[in-house]
């Protein structure tokens, strides 16, 4: 009997789907995109409305015949890819490599049985407005891309990039960084009295903060001022003028979208935004919980939208008024107001199931699956709870001449509060979170225990972390949800800016590009000018403007623009910071530079004089090579000696007539190394066919390949660990940053995010194959 086929994006999704559909369907997936525009050529005919040129992707080869024959078997298909732009362009994609006509879309806001079955019981047809915006947003990647990056490589360095959106977000940081440059500090005083009531019943103490003179606010602006007041209040007494309290409610915050996700995330977990996705797509796609098999544990966490489900908000209140009263539970239900110009194609990002507690499925997560479940969990069972209610006392206490007030609150009323309270940017503390007042009347008198006067310095905007770049980019309407993360890493990886203690530094390479940029290009690099760019695609995306004008509208200008720096963008040369040194050879200043191997000393001579220390100074010696160690073989080949060496895969037999024969002999228990070239099987079977990944040891490093290479394009420079991606299934593999182990074990799938802290025993278990 033929089966319906189901094509998802992720292999993480398919055991989810199976074990809710069963034998009737057929589930595979595409791996992200099957096509893109080709990678060494700009792919875009600008003189023809800017008529893209798809290419099949050279790493879905094989993940396009398998759907190619799993099609060939089904009754029908159904495209089940996410539902954003990209998801509907990669659905498109699918149907145009598949040639599926009429090609029907399903979408699923969670992995859940509801959910799929909802979602398969009303097919729909393609957005085809959608899939536009998407097309159009990368051609204008393109474009900017191509027409560009070459001009910073013949201006700056090689390998630099420019994009609509990144080099946007590096400009927020250079700006930033700006600021607190040019911030010249203010000095201030304060002036703080501890205090406690004279009464006979038992009291406690509390700090007033001088407000007022002669009954008008009163700032100290330097220590003279605050020991003239100091002067006055000698033998001054104390009394409370009058007492005000007041009830202050505290509404919670709106469940989780992906910005404010990734926000919460790393305030108060820590995580990085591409880490916070990567963990959430996984709680998405389905987690193993015992005898339920695989399900899925969150709604799709791609979303600008704060709307709930009428089901959830019902299940949500069941949820509460059992497990902490009546009183929790609000009347109606919560209403939250998306902002702006947000999509309302998925809901907030929430459990699927409120009753699935954090404790109840401990057990079958990974620790970090764990805390980003019990934040979302969190977050949404307290955003549908009553407000928190304070009780909050403010007192006007005189002394001479001079006004202090002193604020506290109680709790009258936890609401929200007892499951959930969000993170914060700054140390600033509101009314309702001081500590409580002791009683106090009008007209009480109170003893001072002691005047605290303090000096301050106003404190420059903070450079921004992860999650105040996020929300920086979100308040200007720059990016999407599906491209927070990604903005975010490709800055580091290009090395514009750097995170150092959290915070994002831009580096001396990221003013230099980001300067030029704006100077040459000041549309590209105009938040307004890019925010308008994401509302115009929007526009594109509900129907309401036309893809081909957008891209008209942009390019002539952008076109202009290019010419002209070609002719006018100054040639900026590598900063070069000078050392104490002089080159022994010819007595010019030594400048300190880098290379992929580290830091080390060049004569500013170069490239006449080309003399190299290290950075201390010191001449670079070559180490003297250790004399051969001949073995009791000879060669099989020519019947010269062999001799014992040792290299990255262990120790094994070189012939001594290397490089003219290249023969080799591993030794018992080694796989030996082997010149460029040759391989070494690894024993790991490859996750594209039945190969298996060997190693090559190559110029730049060990290269590990499928054993069917070429006809297999499976390529890794990091040495996999015989461990499987807990995402896709691929092989994970030591981490690698220009040749050297970071300390984390990644997955071998370029279209997988999924990385985790290595363990010791897991690198030292790696080996080389």
């Amino acid at each position: 009997m033929a089966k319906t086929l189901i094509i998802v994006e992720s292999p993480g999704k398919i055991k989810t789907l199976k074990n809710i559909l069963g034998d009737n369907y057929m589930v595979e997936a595409s791996v992200g995109h099957v096509r893109d525009l080709p990678a060494r050529e700009i792919g875009v005919d600008v003189e023809h409305d800017f008529k893209p040129k798809y290419t099949n992707l050279a790493t879905r080869k094989d993940v396009i015949k398998k759907l190619v024959d799993a099609a060939k078997k089904a009754s029908s298909i159904l495209i089940a890819s996410d539902n954003d732009r990209e998801g509907e362009a990669i659905g498109w994609h699918i149907s145009q490599a598949l040639k599926i006509e009429n090609p029907k879309r399903v979408v699923f806001n969670a992995i859940t049985k509801a959910d799929v079955q909802a979602g398969i019981s009303n097919p729909r047809d393609l957005n085809m407005p959608k899939v536009d915006a998407q097309e159009a947003r990368r051609i204008l990647d393109r474009l900017v891309g191509y027409r560009i990056s070459p001009l910073l490589w013949k201006k700056v360095a090689k390998n630099l990039s420019a994009g609509i959106v990144q080099s946007v977000a590096v400009r927020l940081v250079v700006d930033r960084e700006r600021e607190i440059l040019a911030f010249v500090p203010v000095e201030y005083w304060s002036l703080t009295a501890n205090l406690t009531p004279v009464s006979p019943q038992p009291n406690f103490p509390f700090d007033a903060k001088l407000v007022a003179r002669d009954g008008k606010k009163y700032d100290l602006t330097n220590e003279t001022d605050t020991n003239t007041v100091l002067t006055d209040l000698e033998n001054a007494n104390y009394q409370v003028a009058s007492v005000k309290a007041s009830e202050k409610r505290r509404n919670p915050s709106a469940p989780f979208i992906t910005s404010t996700l990734q926000q919460e995330a790393s305030r108060k977990l820590g995580y990085g935004s591409k880490r916070t996705m990567s963990i959430a797509q996984g709680l998405y796609e389905g987690v193993e919980l015992g005898s339920q098999g695989a399900v899925g544990l969150i709604t799709y966490m791609r979303t600008d939208s704060v709307r709930i489900a009428d089901e959830a908000q019902i299940e949500a209140k069941e949820f509460i008024t059992k497990q902490y009263g009546a009183e929790f539970a609000p009347a109606s239900a919560k209403q939250f107001k998306t902002k702006g110009a947000a999509q309302d194609a998925h809901e907030a990002v929430r459990p699927t199931s409120v009753f699935r507690t954090p404790d109840s499925i401990k057990d079958y997560l990974k620790p970090e699956q764990l805390k980003l479940y019990r934040l979302i969990w969190m977050r949404f069972v307290a955003s549908q709870m009553t407000p928190a209610v304070f009780d909050v006392t403010t007192a006007e206490i005189n002394a001479s001449r001079y006004t202090f007030r002193a604020t506290g609150s109680v709790i009258k009323f936890a609401g929200f509060t007892v499951v959930y309270t969000e993170g914060k940017d700054t140390e600033e503390t509101s009314d309702e979170e001081k500590d409580p007042l002791p009683a106090l009347s009008a007209d009480q008198p109170l003893d001072l225990i002691e005047l605290l006067p303090k000096q301050h310095f106003t404190e420059p905007p903070p450079r921004f972390s992860e999650a105040t770049l996020v929300k920086a980019l979100v308040e200007h309407n720059i990016g999407r949800p599906s491209t927070f993360a990604s903005i975010v890493s490709t800055i580091v990886d290009r090395e514009y800016v750097e995170l150092l203690e959290k915070r994002f530094h831009p580096t001396e390479l990221g003013i230099t590009v980001n300067d030029l940029l704006v100077k040459h290009f000041p549309d590209i690099l105009n938040i307004a000018f890019t925010a308008d760019m994401e509302s115009k695609l929007d526009e594109v995306e509900n129907g309401t403007a036309d893809k081909v004008q957008l891209l008209r509208d942009f390019y002539g200008p952008f076109d202009a623009s290019v010419a002209l720096a070609h002719e006018q963008m100054e040639r900026v040369k590598p900063v070069q910071v000078e050392t104490e040194f002089t080159c022994p050879n010819c007595g010019k200043m030594m400048m300190l530079r880098k290379s992929r191997f580290g830091e080390f000393l060049g004569c500013s001579g170069y490239p006449k004089c080309k003399t190299v220390l290290n950075v201390d100074g010191t001449p670079r010696e070559a180490e003297a090579k250790a004399e051969p160690i001949v073995s009791d073989q000879v060669c099989p080949k020519c019947g010269k000696p062999l001799y014992e060496r040792e290299g990255r895969f262990g120790k094994f037999l070189g012939c001594s007539g290397y490089p003219k024969c290249k023969t080799i002999v591993n030794l018992p228990g080694q796989e030996g190394d082997k010149p460029a070239g040759v391989s070494v099987n690894t024993g790991i079977k490859c996750p594209k066919d039945d190969g298996e990944i060997i190693a090559k040891k190559t110029r730049f490093g060990a290269l590990y390949l499928c054993s069917n290479n070429p006809t297999c394009d499976f390529k890794s420079w990091g040495r996999p660990v015989g461990r499987p991606c807990p995402t896709c299934t691929w092989p994970l593999a030591e981490s690698t940053y220009k040749g050297k182990p970071t300390g984390k074990l990644k997955c071998c799938n370029p279209d997988c995010s999924y990385e985790e802290k290595a363990e010791p025993s897991a690198l030292a278990d790696a080996g080389d194959g």
